[in-house]
């Protein structure tokens, strides 16, 4: 089938998904791939195990949809709204999220490697033992989120949000965590390895059992976090950074007050870092404007003229009494 008859077919079952399937489910056949763009409202939705390939939710609002198992690799969330959705086991992967809100929806267990997520919403999500290995999620809100045994390794989050979150046991190895927000989050046992934390603040965060083996610490904010029991801390990586009389270190390392102006020095990255932080916030921004944008379009376009009825066959004469 030709890529136009495609997008003809998607752009039909779009139309028709929304009237027909709202609450009722989408019929009996798994393979739903060609909902290519699908706008509009769909509350609650009945889609587990569907498999929705490459699908585009533009400016749509699926919150409380049921999407266990679905299979959305390569799907596009622009701007849209998924607020309590059920995705426990779906598969991700390489899917776009820019703006998209998934506050307080589930992804227990989902994988959700190489997404690209900038500025999305992920606040009170459930992302426990999820798969985020090598994604982009500049900017992305995770506060209140949890996180724990999730894999985060090789994943870029500069400036995101990660304050109050329950991280036990997850893995952010080797991940650039550059001017993001972990205030007062719980990553104990937690990963670090040659992580980035360049311009980070971590106050009041609990590191206990973590590992920071090769990870950068330069100019970030440790005041009130314990790392009392943390794991491959040296004192280089604490000269590189600053705390408060409340903050624990491991026994022998000593760290710097932040108070009274103390000048840190900041690895070059520092920059670039605050850079991308601000690019992402502008980036989901625009993909809001974007997908209002579309949704507006698909709102105002003509609906397909209605096949005339036929005409009513001629009533049959009665017959005349003799």
């Amino acid at each position: 089938m030709s890529r136009l008859r495609i997008s003809i077919a998607a752009l039909s079952l779009a139309l028709s998904v929304m009237a027909q399937q709202a609450h009722a489910g989408v019929d009996d056949k798994k393979d739903v791939a060609k909902m290519i763009s699908l706008g509009g409202a769909c509350v609650s939705c009945e889609l587990s195990g569907r498999k929705l390939t490459g699908a585009r939710f533009t400016g749509a609002n699926y919150a409380k949809a049921n999407l266990i198992g679905a299979d959305l690799r390569g799907a596009s969330f622009f701007g849209s709204n998924f607020t309590g959705a059920d995705l426990s086991r779906a598969d991700l992967r390489g899917a776009e999220m820019r703006g998209a809100g998934f506050s307080h929806a589930i992804f227990t267990d989902a994988r959700l490697s190489g997404i690209e997520s900038s500025g999305a919403n992920f606040i009170g999500a459930d992302l426990a033992r999820v798969d985020l290995s090598s994604s982009e999620l500049h900017g992305a809100s995770f506060q209140g989120a949890n996180l724990e045994r999730a894999n985060l390794s090789s994943s870029e989050m500069i400036g995101a949000n990660l304050q109050g979150v329950n991280a036990k046991g997850a893995n952010f190895s080797s991940s650039e965590l550059n001017a993001s927000n972990m205030m007062g989050g719980n990553f104990e046992r937690a990963s670090f390895r040659d992580a980035e934390f360049t311009g980070s603040s971590m106050r009041g965060a609990i590191f206990n059992g973590s590992d920071f083996r090769g990870a950068d610490l330069s100019g970030a904010n440790l005041g009130g976090a314990d790392l009392s029991n943390a794991r491959g801390l040296s004192q280089d990586q604490l000269d590189e950074t600053c705390g408060d009389n409340s903050t624990r270190v491991p026994s022998g390392l000593s760290l710097r007050n932040c108070a009274g102006n103390v000048r840190v020095r900041v690895s070059p990255s520092f920059q670039r870092a605050q850079a991308e932080a601000a690019r992402a916030q502008v980036e989901a921004h625009r993909a809001e404007i974007q997908a209002a944008a579309e949704a507006a379009t698909l709102r105002a376009a003509p609906k397909p003229p209605r096949a005339p009825r036929p005409p009513k066959p001629p009533k049959p004469a009665k017959a005349l009494d003799e």
